[in-house]
């Protein structure tokens, strides 16, 4: 029954087979999440990376862009300095 209803969320169209597939599956996936509620981790700190992370953005530095002929030079339509696209906004 739940993976009818889960499929019908998704707007998918399953076969008898994929239904009792994917419900043994889930229950794999259940049974494994209990057999690890198993161990004990009192002693473990809750973490959110297993390797320190810092801050990889680089300086944010002014610098010239490209030129507007250039950027335009491939676009399939442009008018001056700007691109156009259909209008589909009545």
């Amino acid at each position: 029954m739940e993976i009818e209803h889960v499929a019908l969320l998704a707007r998918l169209k399953l076969s008898d087979n994929e239904k009792k597939l994917f419900s043994r599956q889930v229950g794999s996936i259940i049974d494994y999440i209990h057999k690890l509620n198993e161990l004990d981790t009192s002693d473990v700190e809750p973490t959110a990376h297993v390797v320190d992370v810092k801050n990889v953005f680089r300086a944010d530095t002014l610098r010239p862009s490209l030129p507007r002929k250039k950027v335009l030079q491939n676009s399939p339509g442009k008018d001056d300095s700007f691109y156009t696209v259909p209008k589909i906004i009545e």
